[in-house]
């Protein structure tokens, strides 16, 4: 093992036995993150942790992370302060779980299905115990002596608190969002001359340029904006791939990508150019 000076330790206090896999899974899931981390703030180092259990004893597993730190060139390695970097990690990884646990954190965080996975694997361990807690701590050694230069702790109840705002979270990415627009230019790709009901889907595509390159399905989000469009579609001398509909619309967003649209008004219908 090479000498290391600076690194992680995590710590489970249990009462009950942890399961090796929930174990497995908080340290992969710190790993995980600690390359974003770096990644991040240090694009000139890559790192390759390595776990080693400390220790293993009644109410207690403790285990050492070096954090395996290269650099790309050695000007980039002699500017990395593996301490300061490690100091960091541990308050910004702990401002990070607070964030998830009280729900303050912003719109734009926590938005892929991996990352939520690894902050529900760090609680997994100890959640299910009634007075476990877990805690990080970046650690430095000096002479000989371990000084702590920075820590973060949780406990079992928090544990249960984050997994059930992390679970809400992914309920909220699979949901769809709503964005209304105003008087956009749609083109059918694919029509049809049955009914459907208000809010369900028409079985019809169409093509919004200004909102999409692709071809979406859409559902109709009024009467009247069904019977003015299904009128162009059944009644009309002009073939309904030659018109174009100004009209209001709802964009269905899930993680932030179109895929349907909900038409409410038809203000227009033009004569395409040949």
């Amino acid at each position: 093992m090479r000498e290391q000076r600076a690194l992680l330790t995590l710590t489970l206090h249990t009462d009950e036995p942890v399961e090796l896999g929930d174990f497995v899974g908080a340290f992969t899931s710190l790993a995980n993150e600690f390359d974003r981390f770096v990644g991040a703030e240090y694009p000139d180092a890559r790192s390759d942790p390595k776990m080693y259990v400390k220790e293993v004893r009644h109410g207690s597993i403790e285990a050492d992370i070096f954090t395996g730190i290269q650099a790309i060139t050695p000007i980039a390695m002699a500017s990395i302060d593996q301490i300061m970097l490690l100091e960091d990690f541990v308050k910004r990884w702990g401002e990070r779980f607070k964030a998830i646990l009280t729900g303050s954190y912003s719109k734009d965080e926590l938005q892929s299905s991996s990352e939520l996975k690894d902050w529900a694997d760090t609680a997994k361990a100890i959640a299910s115990d009634p007075i476990a807690s877990h805690s990080l701590e970046a650690a430095y050694f000096e002479d000989g002596k371990r000084e702590i230069r920075a820590s973060f702790k949780f406990t079992a109840p928090e544990a249960r608190t984050a997994l059930q705002n992390i679970e809400d979270r992914k309920k909220a990415l699979a949901k769809p969002d709503h964005h209304a627009h105003e008087r956009v230019l749609m083109i059918f790709t694919r029509s049809d001359v049955n009914d459907a009901d208000v809010g369900k889907s028409s079985g019809e595509r169409v093509k919004i340029e200004e909102l999409s390159d692709k071809s979406l399905s859409i559902m109709y989000g009024s009467e009247v904006a069904e019977a003015r469009i299904k009128h162009e579609i059944r009644d009309a001398d002009e073939n309904v791939y030659k018109k174009g509909f100004v009209v209001d619309v709802i964009v269905k967003l899930r993680s932030g990508k179109p895929i349907a649209y909900s038409i409410t008004n038809v203000h227009d219908v033009l004569d395409l150019p040949d």
